[in-house]
């Protein structure tokens, strides 16, 4: 085998179990996997709303998922384990869903697209964008956009940041396709530009100067005496005369 046609099988395959495992898991709030290859095995990561509900009583839910994951998509011992969305509006596929689930009820498609950008946008996103395609309001097939906040399209940031979930539903007009794009709150873009101010330490209070003391200053000199002639006694003029 190829190495393009390898990664081409790898890719058909994890797109089979991704479509398996939302019709499967669609009352759980299911919100994508990850598949990772192991010396051990397949290591699968399930994102749902309500992880009880993949796991089961006991665990059997997800023992018979492992099992059938096994024998239809020959993954060599796969271990299963499902991780908690914090907030679920920052993910492509609970969007999408909740979005496709509402167009199934009957709600109109601006109510539901519009309904569905209100809530990703209350939840903090940077930017989003809803795509609603098929026969919405006469025979021939048309698309709406919803866009709010900042959506670039271009450029690393969109490739290494941006999350998308392609959704599809049956009604009664014909297939509908619902295409999500988020970009997280925590992306980082090159030319935004976060300026900090620098806060500079507070310096010391100055001590008062004092002031050196001369020598003068220090010990005032004292006046000199005149030096006084002493008066010679008698006796020593009557011995210098002898």
């Amino acid at each position: 085998m190829s190495v393009v046609k390898h990664f081409v099988t790898e890719a058909v395959k994890k797109t089979e179990i991704d479509e398996f495992l939302r019709n499967e898991f669609e009352k759980a709030g299911y919100g994508g996997v990850d598949i990772a290859k192991t010396p051990l095995g397949t290591h699968i990561v399930v994102y749902a709303m309500r992880p009880g509900l993949i796991i089961g009583r006991g665990g059997e839910t997800i023992k018979e998922l492992a099992t059938l994951l096994e024998q239809k998509f020959q993954l060599p011992t796969p271990q299963i384990s499902v991780a908690e969305m914090e907030i679920p509006e920052l993910n492509a596929y609970v969007i999408g869903s909740r979005v496709t689930s509402a167009l199934k009820r009957g709600v109109h498609f601006r109510r539901a697209g519009f309904w569905a950008l209100q809530q990703a946008m209350e939840a903090g996103v940077m930017g989003i964008e809803i795509i609603i395609s098929g026969k919405l309001r006469t025979e021939r097939a048309r698309y709406e956009k919803f866009r709010a906040g900042y959506l670039p399209k271009s450029g690393e940031p969109p490739l290494k940041y941006l999350r998308k979930a392609v959704l599809h539903v049956q009604l009664k007009p014909g297939i509908f396709g619902v295409k999500v794009s988020i970009m997280p709150p925590d992306a980082i873009f090159p030319d935004r530009v976060k300026i900090t101010e620098k806060i500079q330490p507070a310096q010391p209070a100055e001590k008062p100067v004092e002031k050196t003391k001369t020598k003068q200053e220090k010990e005032p000199e004292v006046a000199e005496t005149p030096e006084t002639e002493t008066s010679e006694t008698p006796e020593k003029t009557k011995e210098t005369k002898q």
